[in-house]
């Protein structure tokens, strides 16, 4: 598949439009259009900012299946993976307080 099908299929699967997009990631609107097409083939680092909106990595983004879990469970792993393990402990407990309210 071509890096802008996959970008294509990916941010709809996210229900997002190229203009959330582009707000989110900082890529312009255009920009996104333009690899979507096949016009343009973007560098890493626009690739990198375009996954981060998604809350992708670009191991995910290039993986032949896609990821199964939603966009803000992956991001809430990849914030907790910089904890401390006594912040995670807390955030644990944290969560355990709401979901029974």
């Amino acid at each position: 598949m071509a890096l802008g099908d996959r970008l294509k299929e990916l941010r709809e699967k996210h229900h997002l439009t190229q203009y959330r997009l582009a707000k989110l990631s900082g890529v312009s609107q255009s920009h996104i259009s333009e690899i979507e097409s096949g016009d343009k083939e973007p560098t890493t680092g626009t690739l990198m900012k375009i996954c981060s909106a998604m809350g992708l990595t670009l191991a995910e983004f290039f993986a032949e299946e896609t990821p199964s879990l939603p966009p803000d469970l992956r991001q809430l792993l990849k914030e907790a993976e910089s904890l401390t393990p006594g912040q995670r402990q807390k955030l644990i407990e944290f969560l355990k307080s709401i979901k029974s309210k």
